[in-house]
């Protein structure tokens, strides 16, 4: 079953002048701490954020938008990226009333730096918390090496945007680490396929991981959010010596600081709400998504880009 388009018949996006029955709720009357959070990605695998934030926040209710009609995202144009990622925080920011976004990916974060995106909402009157991958992947990453010796996978727009390189930069704090960065183009195409392991994912991994290994890194930033799904085909080719480090747990934990800091987080106990959306086939997305995420994903609903324009 298709579930995107091809390359070269990227799916439009247009503004719709008003929600159909269809369409999203209306939750613009729900109002500070009760509002959701809302994430968006170029498709499955800022699930592994949202995993992560349900069971760390499982009080808070969370909107999810996977753009699966127009990924992958690391091969596109940067001005693409970035105008995809603003057309998706602004979706969530003005149509789901959310009180904070997580950029859960990489491509997106590195395409369209976190403080440029949190700005541009605050100056069309929406001074909310945005929150990335990149940096507490970073962090994450130079906290477990024993050696100085470290490596990050990602997409091709997010390697070649140097993110990572600026991000273990300031996280090293001056300490001596060697970032050794490799492009992994295809990976994410298999997650979104739904094939994590089989013969061409192995031998796709021991062709594009060739470099981390010939580094001989101790640890391993997984920097495309899709990528935690191949974690054990990454882990057959590098070797259990490798540590494999995700930025989902570590993006949770910050966004929670974030929300508690700006005092936007819930107190109540509660058993949160999920909603997920979609650009491209809702029903792969529930299918796949379902047993990428969890029962939390019971339904997507058609995602057809911001209901007003940009401002």
């Amino acid at each position: 079953m298709g579930h995107g388009c091809p390359a070269d018949q990227e799916k439009t996006l247009s503004v719709r002048a008003e929600a159909g029955p269809t369409g999203p709720r209306d939750c613009r009357s729900v109002t500070g701490v009760q509002r959701p959070i809302g994430l968006f990605d170029s498709g499955f695998g800022g699930l592994t954020v949202a995993r992560a934030v349900i069971d760390l926040l499982p009080g808070e209710d969370v909107v999810y938008i996977g753009d699966t009609g127009r990924y992958p995202f690391g091969d596109k144009p940067i001005d693409d990226v970035r105008r995809y990622a603003r057309e998706l925080a602004w979706s969530l920011v003005v149509d789901h009333n959310c009180k904070a976004v997580v950029v859960a990916c990489n491509t997106a974060a590195a395409a369209l730096p976190i403080h440029e995106l949190e700005a541009e909402l605050a100056a069309a009157g929406h001074s909310i918390p945005v929150i990335g991958v990149i940096e507490p992947g970073a962090h994450a990453l130079v906290r477990a090496t024993r050696t100085g010796s470290i490596g990050v996978i990602g997409t091709i727009g997010t390697i070649n945007t140097g993110a990572y390189d600026r991000a273990v930069s300031r996280a090293a704090y001056g300490a001596t680490v060697q970032l050794t960065s490799a492009a992994c183009p295809g990976f994410v195409e298999f997650v979104e396929r739904g094939r994590t392991t089989g013969p061409e994912v192995t031998l796709l991994a021991e062709r594009l991981l060739a470099p981390i290994r010939d580094a001989k890194v101790d640890a391993l930033l997984l920097g495309c959010t899709h990528y935690p799904f191949l974690a054990r085909t990454i882990s057959e080719v590098l070797g259990d010596d490798v540590m494999l480090v995700s930025s989902a747990d570590e993006t949770a934990f910050a966004l929670r600081e974030l929300l508690l800091e700006r005092g936007l987080l819930r107190s109540d106990e509660r058993t949160g709400s999920t909603r997920f959306l979609s650009s491209g086939d809702v029903n792969w997305f529930e299918t796949l998504g379902r047993r990428l995420l969890g029962p939390e994903l019971e339904a997507v609903e058609l995602w057809n880009g911001p209901t007003r324009e940009i401002s």
